[in-house]
């Protein structure tokens, strides 16, 4: 007897997505921090310019904070300097 095969279930190339939020942080002790947001790799562009650096983001207001260098405060968390410009989240 010959075997019939169910169809395969489709997987969905990108999963359920949540919208991604006006301002966002990556730090889990801060009131915009969002778990699900990150299960996801985010991009984030600065005037149009790609920055893989950033720690939190405000798109409304038009500033992201990026660490400047490896200076760190006496927490062991680093300094963030405020760029401002022309923001845009997206999934990759």
């Amino acid at each position: 007897m010959r075997r019939i095969r169910e169809p395969k279930a489709r997987h969905d190339r990108h999963p359920q997505r949540p919208p991604l939020p006006d301002r966002l942080s990556a730090d889990a002790r801060s009131p915009y921090y969002l778990a699900a947001a990150f299960e996801h790799e985010i991009g984030i562009r600065l005037n149009d310019n790609e920055r893989k650096d950033v720690e939190e983001y405000c798109i409304s207001e038009g500033w992201v904070k990026v660490p400047a260098g490896k200076t760190v405060d006496r927490n062991g968390h680093p300094i963030l300097i405020t760029l401002k410009g022309k923001v845009e989240a997206f999934y990759r």
